[in-house]
Formats: C-alpha cells, sequence, structure tokens
C-alpha cells in the first residue's frame, strides 16, 4: 500500500527544474514573478458525479483537472507559472494515480506551468487545483471593463460538450462517432492561452472571461461588473462541428447555454476587428464577431435576421 508521501514521490514529484525559487516538499512553494509583473491567481475544484461522471478516463481528467485553471488565467491574459493540487482519493490505485498524473503533465508541460504543491488525504474523489500567472499591471481583461459599442467576440467553438453530457443523458441520439468526437470536448477542453495573451499584450480586448457555466449566464457576469447591456446574434454563434448538424432549436440553446466550453466570451473596441482577428490567426484560434455591448441594461438574443429570440436560458448554477 503507498503512503502518502510515497505517492507524491512517485506520481507527482518531478526530478527537474523549474520556475518555483521552491517548488515540492517544503511548507511552502516560492515563487517569483518577472520584474514589474503581476501574480494572477485562480482555483477551481472537481468533485466526482458533479463534475465528472465516476470512472471517468483518468488521463482525461488529469488533463481537464488542470485545463479549467489555465482557462481562467487565459481570460485574464496571464501567463502560465505554476500550480498545486489537492486530491482527496478513496484510495491510492496505482493504474488511476498513473493515467491521471500523465494528463496532468502533458498539459502542464504544454504551458510550461510547473506543480510546486499541494495535499493528499483519503476521502470522496476530489480535485482541487490553484493556479498562478504573471501579467503586466493595468493589462488584465476584467470582467468590469466593457464600453458600450465593443463588439463581443467568440474563442473557438460552442456546444459540442453539452451535447456530448445530453447523449451520455439519453436526451439526444448521436452515432458513436460522434458522440466520441463531442465527447472529446467535454473532457479534454483547450485552454486558450496563447490567445488570452494576445488580446492582452496590447491591450486588444477590454473585458473578457472563460465560458464555463454557459454564453448566456457568463455574458451576464461582464454585463453586470460592467454595468451595461448587450445584443447577441444567436445564429452567429460558432456551434461545435457535431453541434452544427443538429436543428436549429437544439444548436441555439446548447451553443447560448451549454457549458463546459471553455472558450473565451471577450468584448474590444471597432475598431480593433482588424487586430482580433491577426491575435486569433498569431494564436491558431478562430475567433467569431458576435453581437454588441449597449448602454441599455440586459442581454438581448436575436437571430440572423435581427429579430428578437423569446428563449428562456440559464446558465449553470451549482446549487441548482
Amino acid at each position: 500500500m503507498l503512503s502518502e508521501f510515497d505517492l507524491i514521490k512517485q506520481y507527482f514529484q518531478r526530478d527537474r527544474s523549474g520556475r518555483a525559487d521552491l517548488g515540492i516538499g517544503d511548507d511552502c512553494a516560492l515563487l517569483t514573478p518577472a520584474p514589474g509583473h503581476q501574480l494572477a491567481i485562480s482555483t477551481d475544484m472537481l468533485v466526482e458525479d458533479r463534475h465528472f461522471f465516476a470512472g471517468a478516463d483518468p488521463f482525461m481528467l488529469g488533463h481537464k483537472s488542470l485545463a479549467v485553471n489555465l482557462s481562467d488565467l487565459a481570460a485574464m491574459g496571464a501567463r502560465p507559472l505554476g500550480f498545486t493540487l489537492a486530491l482527496s482519493l478513496p484510495g491510492a490505485d496505482p493504474a488511476w494515480l498513473d493515467g491521471f498524473s500523465r494528463g496532468l503533465f502533458a498539459l502542464a508541460d504544454a504551458f510550461d506551468c510547473e506543480l510546486v504543491g499541494g495535499d493528499t488525504t483519503k476521502g470522496p474523489l476530489n480535485i482541487c487545483i490553484t493556479v498562478f500567472g504573471e501579467l503586466m499591471p493595468g493589462h488584465a481583461l476584467r470582467r468590469d471593463a466593457a464600453r458600450i459599442g465593443d463588439d463581443i467576440w467568440i474563442s473557438g467553438t460552442l456546444g459540442d460538450a453539452r451535447l456530448a453530457l445530453a447523449a451520455a443523458w439519453q436526451e439526444v441520439t448521436l452515432g458513436p462517432a460522434a458522440q466520441a468526437q463531442a465527447a472529446l470536448r467535454m473532457h479534454m477542453p483547450s485552454p486558450r492561452v496563447a490567445l488570452g495573451l494576445a488580446l492582452a499584450a496590447q491591450p486588444i480586448a477590454h473585458a473578457a472571461l472563460d465560458i464555463s457555466d454557459g454564453l448566456v449566464g457568463d455574458l451576464e457576469h461582464i454585463l453586470a461588473a460592467s454595468r451595461v447591456g448587450a445584443t447577441l446574434d444567436a445564429d452567429a454563434l460558432p456551434a461545435g462541428p457535431v453541434l452544427a448538424l443538429q436543428e436549429t432549436a437544439l444548436r441555439r440553446r446548447f451553443t447560448l447555454a451549454g457549458g463546459d466550453d471553455y472558450e473565451l466570451c471577450f468584448t474590444a473596441p471597432v475598431g480593433h476587428r482588424d487586430a482580433v482577428l491577426e491575435a486569433g490567426r498569431r494564436s491558431s484560434t478562430p475567433v467569431t464577431r458576435v453581437g454588441r455591448i449597449e448602454a441599455e441594461p440586459g442581454l438581448r438574443l436575436v437571430d440572423a435576421s435581427g429579430a428578437r429570440l423569446d428563449l428562456t436560458l440559464r446558465g449553470w448554477d451549482h446549487f441548482s
């Protein structure tokens, strides 16, 4: 039976030089951001049977556990530095730990983000990661910075993760290949770090957040914090390749309020349209203009012709 410290040493402690001044093995990690930079810090918790299915593939779960945190850094325009991992496990299963740690470190290495500490204990499966990034003061893409007249943009595509969940719950029927393709978006999201860095560097964008709980609910956080309203073209939203083949009502519902997309929603001045497109090109991330920020409070949904849509949609609520 693996002890707590054997578990950490075998699966999570790595013999390699890192970016931390002091990493795993002491009471605290020590991180020093680049001179003149701020630290950006975010925490996310994933709970079995709430955020992922029991028996989820451990490699994919390791990836997603870090991806959702890196997505928060992307939304602020911050460069990843390191992260901590707090892990509650029902038991020390070597096969599970091997798959989870490989998925975790594959993504961590892709973004040069070092595991610098954490904790393990026995209990229900629960994964909590705190991630640290750096950015220049005054360059953070804050939720309260949207301005009247801004364009609203979306990175990547929306809705395939929610479609995969609907198929798992037998709300819809998909063929095996389509279900597997959609499920990959749910289990292994791609954090848009490169796009976030490009948008914040100039800065090109005003406000941003990552879409984790559904576009409608998440965009309303920007509107509330910035004290503005918006009109959103539901038919301009970039549906995932599997969802794009579904009927219009389902496509609208899952792009607007699907959740688990981990794409960026951001606002930028009209005059920055070419710069936004160039940022998307340089970061190899598709970007789509889907609406505008307005003075009138509230969020208005329209179709491709500009006609108002009467849709009752809400984002994901962890306590609903």
